[in-house]
């Protein structure tokens, strides 16, 4: 028992410091090792566990993002209204999945994503550096420092809407398919989005989380959540105040390098 509150606390304390480094919110951390450790839960539960985590992560690490001015609240709100359908949908599908495919599919996920932020571009794509065709906004964070959003708004709605139901089917909390979304689909500051992620990922994730409380997924994974969550509230501030000091390319790079070896790992097992 006390090995597993003190792995529980840690894993949960790595997860809040990457998961909100990335704005990914952690899920695609959390769901692989809570595969491992609990070999007999079934994929609902598991993602829900996963899902109040990511939750609690998010909420925590938008706060402090909030302080640093760096979250994009009119995108947040029109991605986030998008998500909401998917992100209530996926919870209830998860149930549909046996446990041996979920693995498999979760496996495939990752890398597809790995690959697409190698080989999607040299280089992070900087609103600035591009034609803009799209309305434009200034967003001033708390330091001063100016980032240009400017974006194709149908085009955003259509990915959170996707993005809301494969984060929920999967338990991975959609920061990881979103934040390399607003960056190089829609043109986004790497920063600003890993913090609008964040606010977008909140949303989602709560929403997620209150169809498996419905189902009554999580009755018998309280004290896990509430060890999980108590720690990632905690590596989630340690993680925006990281977030300063760590290059956005570096970011990306560090995000598809754990997405590819997590899913090389469920396809090789």
């Amino acid at each position: 028992m006390h090995s597993e509150f003190f792995l529980l606390l840690t894993l949960g304390f790595m997860v809040g410091i990457l998961g909100t480094l990335i704005g990914a919110g952690g899920g695609f951390i959390m769901v692989p090792v809570l595969l491992i450790l609990y070999p007999s839960l079934n994929p609902e539960t598991l993602t829900g566990i996963s899902l109040a985590v990511v939750c609690c992560n998010a909420i925590s690490g938008s706060v402090a993002y909030a302080f640093k001015g760096r979250i994009d609240y009119r995108s947040a709100i029109i991605f986030s209204l998008a998500a909401a359908p998917g992100s209530i949908l996926g919870a209830y599908a998860t149930s549909l999945i046996p446990r041996h495919s979920f693995e498999f599919g979760f496996g495939i996920v990752m890398i597809v994503i790995a690959i697409y932020l190698f080989f999607g571009g040299n280089a992070i794509k900087n609103t600035d550096q591009t034609k803009i065709k799209h309305p434009v906004r200034i967003l001033i964070d708390r330091k001063g420092h100016e980032h240009l959003i400017s974006y194709n708004a149908k085009l955003g709605i259509l990915l959170s809407t996707v993005v809301g139901f494969i984060s929920s089917l999967l338990g991975i909390g959609g920061g990881i398919i979103h934040v390399p979304a607003l960056v190089r689909l829609l043109g986004f500051p790497v920063h600003i989005a890993t913090a609008t992620s964040h606010a977008i990922l909140a949303v989602m994730a709560f929403l997620g989380v209150m169809a498996h409380l419905m189902r009554g997924d999580l009755n018998s994974v309280a004290s896990q959540i509430l060890i999980l969550a108590s720690a990632v509230m905690v590596g989630a501030q340690l993680g925006a105040h990281l977030s300063d000091k760590v290059h956005g390319s570096w970011i990306i790079r560090a995000l598809a390098i754990a997405l590819l070896s997590v899913g090389v790992r469920f396809l090789v097992t």
